[in-house]
């Protein structure tokens, strides 16, 4: 029996897209493709999403690839405000939240990021003052699909794996929760509507 309902972050509960801040501060299209592959499309971007990076250091790496002048300071705002301009709500996935908590769901979150959004989550998850519990893979330093988050995220909230159920937008992700027992649906296609009749089929 489904008692509890998981959700990734980025393309599940917000849209993402690191372009939007890249935009922000580089100057033309050539920087502006150059930052945001150094800064968004990196090895360090993903060790900060492991948690096994500081930002300082990530930092260094990822204007060593610039050169020297604007790009290099663009790179710095971008690591800096990422997080300001890169998510935004997907229409009707508060509403979906909203009803499934009334329906006596456990609502939880369990996403791939840096410690960065431990600061600011709550202006950017929609309903997230309905949601039980919420980890990010740079707290327990490993990543989705790794077996280890999963089993990390079922011993912090003392949760049973066979009744959680995982909405990720990554079919990989959804594999690796069902190698651990836990089951999900894949919503790499964006449709809250086909979402929200799968989900509530549990009822």
């Amino acid at each position: 029996m489904i008692k509890n309902i998981v959700f990734d972050m980025g393309n599940v509960l917000v849209r993402y897209d690191s372009m939007r801040t890249s935009r922000q501060f580089a100057e033309d299209e050539t920087e502006l493709n150059l930052v945001n592959t150094s800064v968004f499309v990196s090895p360090e971007w993903i060790f900060l999403d492991m948690g096994v990076m500081s930002e300082e250091e990530a930092l260094k790496k990822m204007q060593a690839r610039l050169p020297q002048g604007h790009a290099r300071e663009a790179a710095r705002l971008c690591l800096e405000h990422w997080h300001e301009y890169c998510m935004w709500e997907i229409p009707g996935m508060r509403e979906l939240v909203t009803e499934l908590k009334e329906k006596g769901y456990g609502i939880y979150l369990c996403s791939n990021a840096s410690l960065r959004m431990l600061s600011c989550y709550r202006q950017v998850i929609p309903a997230i003052e309905l949601f039980d519990g919420v980890l990010f893979s740079a707290e327990v330093k490993c990543l989705k699909p790794q077996k280890e988050i999963y089993m990390h995220f079922y011993r912090r909230f003392n949760l049973k794996p066979e009744e959680c159920f995982f909405i990720d937008d990554l079919p990989g992700n959804i594999e690796g929760a069902r190698q651990t027992g836990m089951d999900g649906y894949c919503f790499a296609d964006g449709d809250v509507e086909r979402l929200k009749a799968r989900l509530l089929s549990f009822v």
